[in-house]
């Protein structure tokens, strides 16, 4: 298993941990944000492919501010294939 950490831009979250097994998303922490919303997200995309949680994720913004925490996760996987190549 292998751990990725990403610092988010334009959020109130601070650090987003990755825990990944091959292409699937063994378990997830981000450290601030929206601690309800952070939970069900982490609930719903833990056991998925990489590919899938960021195609659902990626482009979701919050409220007014170009991004948000799932757009952000979207971006920290992106980022983890990126240094995968």
């Amino acid at each position: 298993m292998k751990e990725f950490e990403y610092k988010p831009i334009g959020v109130c979250s601070s650090k987003i941990k990755l825990l990944i097994e091959g292409d699937i998303l063994k378990d997830l922490e981000v450290i601030g944000g929206c601690p309800g919303n952070l939970q069900g997200i982490k609930a719903l995309v833990k056991g998925m492919k990489l590919t899938d949680i960021k195609s659902k994720l990626k482009g979701i913004k919050c409220g007014f501010k170009n991004t948000s925490c799932p757009d952000q996760i979207a971006n920290a996987i992106d980022r983890y294939l990126g240094c995968e190549k």
